[in-house]
């Protein structure tokens, strides 16, 4: 018997984690993507349900530009893992309770793929936004897992079998961050958590050694994001070694805290003449949203070199890429940092080409690809083929 043909019109619900709010007043790269996803899908005239956590400055229940969205009470982050994944089972119980009938339902909880059995409630998307760490092997064989880069689409394979029915969708560029070029400043921009897998530490290392060296004299480092354990930070520690690496460039290192609205932070990308994003997470990166973000509005990028980053950064085309695991790898980001500041060309001919590229990431032609991909595990109930970045990126 054949599948019954997908509808055109889809009822797709959206389950959000318990730690984050949404609107992404916290931040968070799932929070932002899946946020800005579900109103570009209800702009294209699907029925959108999303379901959050709660937070004081948000109704329970409303509906904006065409989302109806549903908070239940979440929790804070622990660096606890059991209590992390207790709390999370607590949050999908009651995410589970306000699930509405649907076609697809999307999810990056930890628990609710494996509660949810209600075909009516629909297809099971999982959306795998790191590292899978064991639980995927005991997700339905109906749920479809979802990822953002090649990567991660390995490591799924690898740990859930290779009959797991695994698809890669990127993140979205919402429009805010897809700006004209304009004139930068002489500053070397990071944004994300302060947290040791993160690498801050080697970037204010490298960036004080030019300092000591007598290069960039003119130039500054603008450190963007949270230290808070909370918010997936190092902690006071680590923000204590952070600052006395700074003292190392007197006056040169900024520290501005996190910066949650979205207005403020695409100002800091426009005006940054470079980006760098020197993680150390080998099995913690899945895509580097922040990187494709200053990407688009024209700031030359710097990253490690991690695979998740090997998708949309090309080597000398539109960015650089340092080996982070070199026994010195501060001189290695070092050297990096000093050829994209000395060389005005090379900086302009990286950053036109990192412009470019984030073109292909747009919010609408991104959005559009997952509809097709909700389209085709509704109307084939368990795929025989699992598509690839490069073939849901065909027109």
């Amino acid at each position: 018997m054949s599948a019954s043909p997908a509808p055109s019109r889809l009822r797709i619900t959206i389950v959000q984690g318990a730690f984050l709010p949404v609107p992404p007043l916290l931040g968070g790269a799932v929070e932002k993507a899946w946020f800005a996803l579900g109103r570009a899908f209800a702009a294209a005239g699907h029925q959108v349900t999303h379901i959050g956590c709660t937070h004081p400055q948000l109704p329970r229940r409303e509906r904006d530009a065409g989302v109806d969205y549903i908070r239940v009470p979440g929790s804070a982050a622990t660096t606890s893992t059991w209590r992390l994944k207790l709390r999370d089972l607590q949050y999908s119980l009651r995410a589970r309770r306000e699930l509405p009938p649907a076609d697809v339902l999307v999810t990056n909880t930890f628990w609710l793929p494996l509660l949810e059995r209600r075909r009516s409630r629909g297809r099971v998307y999982v959306h795998v936004a790191r590292f899978p760490k064991g639980q995927l092997r005991f997700y339905p064989r109906r749920a479809v897992l979802q990822t953002v880069s090649e990567p991660i689409r390995a490591a799924i394979l690898r740990e859930a079998g290779p009959a797991a029915n695994v698809h890669v969708v990127p993140y979205p560029l919402a429009p805010l961050y897809l700006n004209e070029r304009a004139p930068s400043q002489p500053v070397v921009l990071y944004a994300g958590r302060l947290h040791p897998e993160k690498g801050v530490h080697l970037l204010i290392e490298a960036f004080a050694r030019l300092q000591t060296e007598g290069a960039a004299s003119n130039w500054r480092l603008r450190i963007i994001g949270p230290w808070e354990a909370a918010h997936g930070g190092g902690g006071a520690a680590y923000r204590a070694q952070l600052e006395t690496l700074a003292q190392r460039a007197p006056g040169r290192v900024e520290f501005t805290g996190p910066l949650f609205n979205e207005t403020e932070l695409v100002a800091n990308y426009r005006s940054a003449a470079v980006f760098c994003y020197p993680s150390l997470a080998e099995r913690g990166e899945t895509f580097g949203l922040a990187v494709l973000e200053a990407m688009g509005s024209g700031s030359a990028p710097i990253v490690s070199d991690l695979s998740c980053f090997r998708d949309f950064v090309r080597p000398e085309e539109n960015g650089l890429v340092f080996n982070h695991r070199a026994p010195d790898a501060g001189g290695e980001l070092a050297r990096s940092l000093r050829r994209v500041i000395e060389n005005s060309d090379l900086r302009e001919r990286l950053a036109l080409g990192a412009w470019q590229t984030a073109r292909d990431y747009a919010l609408t032609t991104v959005a559009d690809r997952y509809v097709d991909d909700f389209l085709s595990i509704l109307e084939n109930p368990i795929a025989k083929h699992c598509p690839t970045l490069d073939e849901l990126s065909q027109p």
